[in-house]
């Protein structure tokens, strides 16, 4: 039996819900409809548990540790185990689907907030770190399930769906900073530090986020993807004949993308890691930080659905610069202002949040287009292990460098290496090795 006698069997014999999938493009628009729907509905309690560690815990590590030195070490550890979770979640998607995949992963974070909080009430620094990792499988599937949209998305729908999914974020994770006050009296009342209150609310909506894709999200939309790409595979000879050239874009945008995202967590994490602190040092209650924190936040998702629409008319590269661009600013400004003025640090961390989000949406676009179904949610997971690598790096790091120097000094390295999106765009232009050949042998 030939391998396209054998590709024929086998979606012949697709179960006959999927078959119905494949053979109705209706069927298709309204599962991409109803997926992105389930997805923001997950993604409100999901931002919610991810404000959680991004306020409170390099405070409450000071506050344990009794140093600021070390300060950066709860984003380094959650985003270590964020990266871990990114790998796993994006092998369990590949193999089981979205739903498997981004249910498992935000329970997981459910598990490490109560750990954080077990830590905080005995105040067991080991506990605190190993819950941080566990906790960052939570983080991890916030920013995997932007993903989930784009399974039956369309070329140019692709940044579009990846914005809905993080706007749908904006109203969790602008709420949560916010709850610090709130949540840090529930605390108290019940015996525990003030400061693992937050991870309260973590716990609760990671919980509800994981339920809400395991009992809504069927069908499940990446296998429905699968199948439809295999489906329209109906000569297998088109994709062993594929040119090198082709592969050399594809590998391209990989690497573009990856990197795109990369420098902007990097200069992100690095600022807003230390931002608590700074105010911290200059007299600012947890009001005002979950202030500067909820902005930050909001404007790292809120801007999500202009700047879909915008990535997928303007193009990819077009506001990769823009993140550049608004991410200098940003670490100018914060190294400029005084640490007592609240206005204009939230107006640099809003910035911030808005030239991440820039350059968040366009990576993930490139990712997506140039992947197919059959390899796309392992890169994904791959990439998005780079993304929480250099996060972790990022929050060690900016801890040292206040310490020993000044978070002005920071916010400058930051503003030097979000120019470095420069030369990746120039090099992202440029035509590949062998497509010039060809182009001179035609």
């Amino acid at each position: 039996m030939s391998i396209k006698d054998k590709d024929s069997r086998a979606l012949n014999n697709q179960a006959p819900w999927l078959q119905s999938y494949i053979d109705s493009p209706e069927k298709q628009r309204q599962l991409y409809k109803r997926t992105l729907f389930i997805i923001v509905m997950s993604q409100i309690f999901g931002g919610a548990g991810l404000a959680a560690g991004v306020t409170v815990g390099s405070l409450l590590a000071q506050d344990m540790l009794g140093t600021d030195s070390f300060a950066g070490l709860p984003v380094a550890f959650l985003t270590l185990g964020s990266a871990s979770a990114a790998l796993i979640v994006g092998r369990l998607t590949q193999r089981f689907g979205r739903r498997m995949g981004l249910t498992t992963g935000f329970l997981a974070g459910a598990i490490g907030a109560i750990g954080v909080i077990l830590a905080a009430a005995t105040n067991n620094i080991i506990l605190l770190f190993a819950s941080l990792l566990i906790y960052g499988a939570g983080t991890a599937t916030n920013l995997q399930a932007r993903y989930a949209g784009t399974d039956l998305a369309n070329s140019t729908q692709r940044a579009t769906a990846v914005s809905i999914a993080m706007v749908s974020t904006t109203f969790g994770a602008v709420a949560g900073p916010n709850l610090v006050s709130v949540m840090g009296g529930l605390a108290i009342s019940i015996g525990i530090p003030p400061l693992a209150g937050p991870f309260i609310l973590g716990a609760v909506a990671f919980t509800i986020a994981g339920l809400v894709l395991l009992i809504f999200l069927r069908p499940d939309p990446f296998i429905v993807a699968k199948a439809i790409a295999e489906a329209k595979e109906t000569n297998i000879s088109n994709n062993l004949n594929s040119d090198s050239t082709t592969q050399a874009v594809n590998k391209r945008g990989i690497v573009v993308g990856a990197t795109i995202m990369v420098l902007t967590q990097v200069v992100m994490v690095s600022i807003m890691t230390m931002t608590p602190i700074h105010m911290g040092h200059h007299g600012h209650g947890l009001n005002a930080i979950g202030l500067v924190i909820g902005f930050h936040i909001g404007a790292m998702y809120l801007p999500s659905l202009l700047t879909g629409v915008l990535v997928d008319k303007m193009g990819r590269i077009t506001m990769a610069i823009a993140a550049g661009a608004t991410l200098l600013t940003s670490g100018i400004l914060a190294a400029l202002t005084p640490g007592d003025s609240v206005p204009f640090l939230i107006l640099a961390l809003v910035l911030l949040g808005m030239g991440w989000n820039f350059g968040f949406i366009s990576g993930t676009a490139l990712i997506v287009d140039a992947t197919s179904i059959t390899t796309r949610a392992k890169t994904q997971g791959t990439v998005d292990v780079l993304i929480a690598l250099s996060g972790a790096s990022a929050g060690v790091l900016s801890g040292m460098v206040v310490a020993n120097s000044s978070y002005a000094t920071l916010s400058i390295v930051g503003s030097i290496l979000s120019l470095l999106l420069i030369p990746v765009v120039v090099w992202s232009r440029s035509k590949p090795k062998k497509q010039i050949l060809i182009s001179s042998e035609e």
